[in-house]
């Protein structure tokens, strides 16, 4: 999952400026979204913060040295949690209790839905559009989403990265997900908080739209005609 920093509450003033799409309601056929900081606030910095009493300088140099985001990618698209945790013990074995709970405090990282965002989902859902779901998450710690977040039923499909081994923004998971989801790229919709992935998703011919916060997903989506 990303390490993006978590949206905070300061809403951006809206006006999007993402390229335009340009269409009507009929040509998106799907929509397409990520899960972890676009639904779910995902942040290892919840677990962590407490840890480093306020200095945040050495937390920032944990996350960004000890368990950097392509540390954490690598068990998104399938690593065990063991193997990958093991290998940073022993190159940095100061660190090796902090580094263990990764994994055994990995719950206390997800926190609340996004709920304006959901609720926005909850819109798309009650007019009738498909959904579907494309997340990077360990196939051993989805279940924990899957049973706590009871929206997560809405989608048609959801992708998970740590399942079919594979991460964004790999260009293979999108096309995997197309296949396997029945999707046509130039009539589905895209959102990622990640703006690799959203440049990798129009690359492939998806409409995508970088989300900031829950009011511009649904101003953009009003833009579309999809709400």
């Amino acid at each position: 999952m990303s390490t993006e920093p978590t949206i905070g509450s300061t809403e951006p003033t809206i006006g999007s400026t993402e390229p335009t799409i340009g269409s009507t309601e009929t040509t998106i056929g799907a929509v397409l979204l990520d899960l972890g900081g676009v639904l779910v606030d995902w942040d290892p910095r919840h677990l962590y913060r407490p840890l480093f009493q306020g200095d945040e300088a050495a937390m920032e140099h944990f996350l960004t040295e000890i368990c950097p985001p392509e540390w954490n990618r690598q068990m998104d698209a399938g690593r065990p949690f063991d193997e990958a945790i093991a290998e940073r013990q022993r190159l940095f074995p100061r660190h090796a209790e902090l580094i263990a709970l990764w994994k055994t405090g990995w719950e206390q990282m997800l926190r609340e839905p996004i709920h304006d965002a959901v609720e926005v989902v909850d819109a798309l859902r009650r007019r009738g559009h498909r959904l579907y779901a494309l997340t990077n998450w360990s196939a051993e710690t989805f279940p924990v989403a899957r049973a706590r977040f009871a929206f997560l039923s809405w989608f048609e499909d959801i992708v998970v990265s740590g399942e079919v081994k594979l991460a964004k923004p790999d260009p293979r998971i999108f096309q995997l997900t197309f296949q396997r989801c029945g999707l046509t790229p130039a009539s589905t919709l895209y959102v990622d908080d990640v703006r690799r992935n959203v440049e990798v998703a129009r690359e492939l011919g998806l409409h995508a739209l970088h989300f900031e916060h829950p009011r511009k997903l649904r101003a953009d989506l009003e833009r579309l005609g999809l709400l």
